[in-house]
């Protein structure tokens, strides 16, 4: 009898239930092997493209990493849809490594297994590869195009949270007549009577000859919440401190204010992600489309909050003001520098990342807070912090080193150990893991509660389909935990001694080398500077800190800008 490992996978592209996808796919396989063996381990992508390759996608990956293992525990795999497994020419790209290895491969469509000598059965593979990717543009092509329609000749709302000023309100039923009959409705704008003066104020303020920042510091001054803040149940992850520059030009450059539907102002782009190595597939970026391709709709689609004089207006004036002549091409512009401590140092004061910057030569990292910012949300925060660099970096690296001598791993390694004890505890994991499965089944209820209210289908839709893979994410780590043991002490020994042995090289390392090894540690700084003081943190993979914070005493012509 043979033993079969499952290959299955599921994308949010799809909307399927990523649980009732695997079981259909699961049967197809198990039919086929049936009388043939059985499958005794299985690997599910769950909100991954067809497009990505194999090696891009967690557990195609992890069959992958497994083929190379004699110990793997099966001797072939078995697909249940070709189509969700392969893409193009991932096919051609594949097989070789299952002949390499002497795993055989079956799928459905060829009745058993796959003759890798066989035309015919190349020939049936490579073209699912290209029927899948003909789908999935055929798909694409059909949206966007009805998208447009929509939105240029019916003026439809399409989706997607409203624009600060605006709130959803009940359009009728949908005119597809079988989703009417499942309660979908349409929607559309109408003025918010909170946020809409504001949009007008800004615009006003604008054309009176304010520019960006100062109308951001007026509107935080007199206590008006910003977009983040005005709607919290939608921006939990954002502050909602003081209104951003970058808030009020989006607002001035919005066109829906004068009531017409916008859509196509952005798209996504499949890019390669290496070209020296076209198999390693593409990555999707969004991209703003030039103004020209926007799609507006032919008739007022909701009730304008601008005009369109002073929509206008304030374009034009945006224009003036813009940078004036060619702009070089980003290779053109000055070497890209490395700061080593990017995205690590933080401000004790205010909690927001330190931007790095360089002045005369010296890197600093500053933490700039407008008054009215302070003010607004009771924070003793000066206008700006400085900290340089070449301050920071050599009492990092002695730390480090320290943490990490030969004489201190026992110590280092029980940290490690305590740390991640709780993690590893299979009753506790457990527990955890029904807890979080209770709360997506709490979520699904509450958002199936809202369609029934009459919210916008669209957007309740894409928060169901997140939970959907985030519960099948939880289920497949809860099959694969027995298969997962904690990291022995001997095992965490290797790792510190080997981190150490890289450590000793920190003073003398290239300023790239360095970063990526901060990174790969983990490393977390917050300057606090009423202490005049950084505190130093190690953390583990999933951000649990393993190893006490190391309090560094920094020499005060160190800090400008400070209190």
């Amino acid at each position: 009898m043979i033993k079969f490992a499952f290959y299955g996978r599921v994308s949010t592209e799809d909307q399927q239930d990523p649980e009732a996808s695997y079981n259909w796919q699961r049967s197809r396989a198990d039919a086929l092997v049936a009388g043939h063996g059985q499958i005794t381990a299985s690997y599910f992508d769950v909100g991954l493209s067809r497009s990505l390759p194999w090696k891009r996608r967690e557990k195609a990956a992890s069959l992958l990493a497994a083929l190379a293992d004699p110990a793997r525990g099966f001797g072939a795999v078995v697909i249940g849809e070709p189509q969700r497994a392969f893409y193009g020419n991932q096919y051609g790209l594949t097989m070789p490594l299952f002949t390499h290895y002497g795993v055989g491969l079956w799928v459905p469509e060829v009745g058993g297994p796959i003759d890798p000598d066989s035309e015919a059965h190349d020939l049936i593979m490579s073209v699912f590869g290209g029927m899948s990717k003909g789908e999935r543009n055929r798909i694409k092509i059909r949206v966007r195009s009805a998208m447009s329609s929509q939105a240029k000749i019916e003026g439809r709302f399409l989706g997607g949270r409203p624009p600060y000023g605006y709130l959803l309100a009940d359009a009728g039923p949908h005119p597809n007549p079988g989703k009417a009959a499942d309660g979908k409705r349409l929607h559309r704008l109408e003025p918010d009577p909170i946020a809409a003066p504001v949009v007008q104020r800004i615009y006003a303020e604008y054309l009176r000859g304010s520019g960006f920042r100062a109308i951001a510091e007026h509107l935080t001054r007199d206590a008006i919440l910003c977009p983040s803040a005005h709607d919290r149940a939608r921006n939990p992850h954002r502050t909602g401190a003081g209104w951003p520059t970058s808030v009020i030009r989006v607002i001035l450059t919005n066109p829906r204010y004068t009531g017409r539907q916008v859509w196509n102002k952005q798209r996504k782009t499949e890019v390669l992600l290496d070209l020296e190595n076209v198999a390693d597939g593409y990555e999707t970026k969004q991209r703003w489309n030039k103004p020209g391709d926007w799609i507006f709709s032919d008739q007022l689609a909701h009730e304008p909050i601008i005009s369109v004089e002073d929509f206008e207006a304030v374009q034009a004036r945006i224009a003036s003001r813009a940078h004036q002549g060619p702009r070089l091409p980003r290779e053109n512009l000055t070497t890209k520098r490395n700061y080593l401590l990017r995205g690590m140092l933080h401000c004790g004061l205010c909690g927001r990342k330190m931007q790095a910057s360089t002045a005369h030569g010296t890197v600093y990292y500053r933490c700039l807070y407008p008054e009215q910012y302070a003010l607004a949300n009771h924070v003793q925060h000066p206008r700006g912090l400085y900290l340089r660099e070449d301050v920071v970096v050599p009492r990092i690296d002695a730390w480090l080193g320290t943490a990490f001598a030969p004489h201190r791993i026992a110590e280092t390694v029980a940290a490690m150990a305590a740390a991640s004890a709780q993690d590893d505890d299979p009753v506790i994991a457990e527990e955890v893991n029904s807890k979080q499965l209770a709360e997506c089944e709490r979520k699904l209820a509450q958002y199936r509660a809202l369609l029934e209210q009459g919210t916008d289908p669209a957007i309740v839709a894409e928060w169901i389909r997140e939970v959907e893979a985030e519960r099948a994410r939880l289920q497949e780590t809860a099959r694969a935990a027995s298969a997962d043991p904690a990291m022995t002490d001997e095992e965490l020994t290797a790792i510190v001694a080997m981190l150490g042995d890289m450590i000793k090289v920190l003073a003398d390392a290239e300023p790239k080398d360095k970063a990526m090894l901060y990174k790969a540690l983990g490393l977390r700084l917050e300057y606090d500077v009423n202490a005049n003081a950084v505190v130093a943190a190690v953390m583990a993979t999933d951000g649990t800190p393993w190893d006490p914070s190391v309090d560094e005493r920094l020499r005060k012509y160190g800090v400008r800008g400070g209190t």
